[in-house]
Formats: C-alpha cells, structure tokens, sequence
C-alpha cells in the first residue's frame, strides 16, 4: 500500500515537471510571434505616436532581433546643426578646442558614435554585440570628398567588433585601446549613398542579431 502511495507521489511529480517544460523550453519555436521594441520618452512614459520602431523581434525560442536604421546622436553641442560635426560624441572622441584628435576623421568618429547606439539599442532588448550576426552600413561621403570614408569607417567597427584574436583570446594591440573587446565576425554589407535621412549623417547601420538559445525569456521584452 506504501509503495503505490510512493508510485502516485512520483507520476503525478513527473506529470507537473513535464507540464511545465513542455509550456516552455519543449514547446516549440513559434518563430511568427513578433515584438516591436518602442522606447519609452525620456520621462519613462509609453510613446503614444512613434515614428518607427527601433528594432524588431521575430519568433520565440528561435529569436532574430532586426534594429532600425541607425545613426549618429546629435550631442556635440559645440557645432551647428545639420552639420557633420554635430554627430561627434565628445565622450567617445574627446575633442581638442573643438577638433578631433589627429589620425582620427569625422566618419570614424560618427562610426563609433552610431555603433554606441546599437549597443544601447541591443541591451535594451537583452542582446550584446556578440549575438550580432549582420550588418547593413550606409556611407555618405564627408563634405568635399567624392567618396565615403571607409577606411574611417573600418577603424570605428574595429573599436567594437574583429578586434580580439580567435586563437588567444587576446584583444589585438593593432586595435588597441577598443571600446568593447568583442570576437565577433558578423557578415557585413557597406554601401556608399548619396544622401542620408539626417542632414549631417555620414554613416547609418542596421544589425541583426540571434537570441542566444535560452529557455528563459529575454530581459526587457515583456516576455
């Protein structure tokens, strides 16, 4: 009579541990689900009339993260308005009297300006730069130039991605000093344009990045 009591107590365990798994890691991709990821106004209130959103998820358990079009934030007080220089972050570059350390040009500078937003972006949604696996970049040439800056360019991607030798693991001094040590080789695309959306825009990038495959939800999506 003992043993059967015992028998009851472990099915029905095994009934609700299975219960539970099937309802998450064992249920299965659902790769239709769709999140649309809308930052809150800077009062921590909802946005009530977005004009797009700033990334997009699709699928549960098999999660691909898509950004917006991005771009440089337009925080260097210092210079007018749709200007190129407008789009400097003086906490990324440092500026000397106003400008840029020598070696370093505006569309290197507006590089890592922009690829600091993705990072926020991504953080946001539970994403590093490490689950990056594509990159769309879209280059305007610098004023005066007839052609974009993609060597610039290439030495601001180096400050957050390919800069950490796969062998040992090391940040390779060539890119030294980086801003996030980071392995990853994403496939890429680089596209000269003639014109940006923003007056002052060289540079603008979408990424896309894999959820690494966990059975608990990603932070920051509402799941």
């Amino acid at each position: 009579m003992k043993s059967d009591s015992i028998r009851r107590s472990i099915l029905t365990s095994l009934a609700l541990v299975f219960s539970v798994t099937a309802g998450s890691a064992l249920a299965g991709p659902k790769p239709t689900e769709v999140d649309y990821f809308i930052p809150p106004t800077a009062s921590g209130d909802v946005n009530p009339n977005p004009f797009l959103a700033s990334g997009v998820s699709v699928g549960r358990n098999v999660d691909l993260y898509w950004s917006a079009g991005t771009g440089p934030a337009g925080v260097n007080s210092g210079a007018a308005f749709g200007t190129p220089e407008r789009f400097i972050d003086p906490d990324l570059t440092p500026l000397t009297d106003g400008e840029l350390p020598e070696g370093v040009t505006i569309t290197e500078a507006q590089g890592i300006n922009t690829l600091n937003r993705i990072k926020l972006n991504l953080e946001a949604n539970g994403l590093t730069l490490e689950d990056v696996t594509f990159m769309r970049i879209y280059l305007e040439a610098p004023p005066g130039e007839t052609r974009a800056d993609y060597a610039g360019w290439n030495r601001a991607y180096r400050k957050y991605f390919a800069n950490v030798n796969l062998v040992t693991g090391e940040v390779i001094p060539a890119f030294e000093p980086v801003i996030v040590a980071n392995p990853r080789r994403p496939a890429r695309s680089n596209i000269e344009v003639a014109t940006l959306p923003v007056l002052g825009w060289l540079v603008e990038i979408e990424v896309i990045a894999a959820y690494p495959q966990v059975e608990t939800p990603a932070p920051g999506r509402g799941r």
